[in-house]
């Protein structure tokens, strides 16, 4: 039996190979805590449990989703008045917004939509790695764009060869950002879409930590004057009100691009539940407080693994976005190999740097998204066990 051509550009995905590592770890009976995936473990709120059961229990919500490729309307009515809310930005839900089963499908649909074989794309490097096979999918190819720490983590747009930028066609960008934690600024955005307009280039803004950021603004995409000309941003309720499982999100933004991706979908399957779609709509209007309770979980947890690390001899700044920490490996290591240190010394595992592509190399990334007393046991482990680590 042959398999399709494609899928040999395709390595298996990072955060599959990180989870097979920690159940084969422990069906040897090792006590492993990872630091790897970002998976919230604190539960989704209890409003939106009780919305999606009371919706679950209508008859009417038991057949095909309404609207089915587009997502209901009151859920995209919810979305606009969530995006006016929080960031000041006016929405059409009837043109401008389309419900997703979570961003990562938009990543991919968005691909399907806007990019032709043989394209190039331009994708962040490091960056979260499931950019590149939605566009080897779409028969495209990727062009990595550099982010280095010296540039705060965004790219710097003058550098992009100018034959490169003419050729291309698309761009993939994450702010906050995965796995960085970097935060794009108001200048960056207005430039990026002075970019997208020279070079009639659509922009795929994946921004599923909006909410994420700490001590600075948070930010839309869609903030920046133009960007609706030039391209879209994904969002996600996975993160601000802790349902990764639940799959929902929304793509809003240029109406041809959303009208696109509804194309695509139309095609490819029949839209998210309702009773989702309506505890999407609950949390959208009232989780407000959550998130707010969520980001002072994820800052205490910042502090206890910045002060490990300090103690540890890192020489480290936060970032001030996501639940990450991107942080430099020590003296004599690649970030593969630093991963299998600490997982053979402390059975804590991280993710490696490399990767989230090249530029990747020389980092490994710390996640916030365990509970309290397991990420003080990871810790505890690395204090008592790994030695005082010197630095480039």
């Amino acid at each position: 039996m042959q398999t399709a051509q494609r899928l040999k550009k395709i390595p298996p995905y990072l955060f599959m190979t990180l989870r097979n590592k920690i159940k084969d770890a422990r069906a040897r009976g090792v006590d492993v805590i990872s630091l790897a995936v970002g998976d919230p473990v604190d539960p989704t709120p209890e409003p939106v449990i009780e919305a999606l059961a009371k919706a679950a229990r209508d008859p009417a919500n038991h057949r095909y989703p309404t609207d089915e490729e587009w997502g209901m309307l009151a859920f995209r009515e919810a979305a606009a008045r969530w995006y006016k809310r929080r960031y000041g930005v006016d929405l059409d839900p009837a043109r401008e917004i389309i419900a997703l089963i979570g961003s990562k499908e938009g990543c991919h649909h968005f691909a399907l939509a806007a990019i032709n074989p043989g394209d190039l794309v331009l994708v962040t490097d490091p960056g979260y790695p499931g950019y590149k096979p939605s566009i080897w999918f779409a028969g495209a190819e990727p062009y990595p764009v550099a982010m280095r720490e010296e540039q705060g983590f965004l790219p710097d747009l003058d550098e992009i060869p100018s034959d490169v930028a003419r050729k291309a066609t698309a761009f993939y960008l994450n702010y906050p950002n995965n796995p960085t934690g970097a935060v794009a600024t108001r200048a960056f955005l207005d430039k990026l879409v002075e970019f997208a307009q020279a070079y009639d280039i659509a922009i795929c803004y994946d921004n599923p930590y909006s909410e994420i950021v700490f001590g600075v603004e948070r930010l839309s995409f869609l903030n920046a004057p133009g960007a609706k000309e030039v391209g879209l941003e994904l969002n996600s309720l996975s993160k601000p009100f802790n349902m990764t499982g639940w799959r929902i999100g929304m793509a809003c933004g240029n109406p041809d691009l959303v009208a696109a991706i509804a194309q695509v979908k139309s095609n490819t399957d029949s839209g998210i539940f309702n009773a989702i779609q309506f505890a999407g709509v609950e949390a959208l209007d009232n989780g407000d407080d959550f998130t707010a309770k969520m980001l002072e979980i994820y800052r205490v947890r910042r502090d206890k693994v910045l002060a490990t690390l300090r103690e540890l001899g890192w020489r480290y700044d936060s970032p001030k976005g996501t639940f990450y920490l991107w942080v430099p490996v020590p003296k004599g290591y690649k970030s593969a190999a630093f991963c299998d240190f600490l997982f053979d010394k402390c059975a804590v595992v991280v993710s490696p740097g490399a990767a989230y592509g090249r530029n990747g190399e020389g980092y490994i990334r710390f996640s916030l998204t365990v509970n309290d007393s397991r990420l003080d046991e990871a810790l505890k482990r690395m204090r008592e066990t790994l030695p005082k680590l010197e630095f480039p």
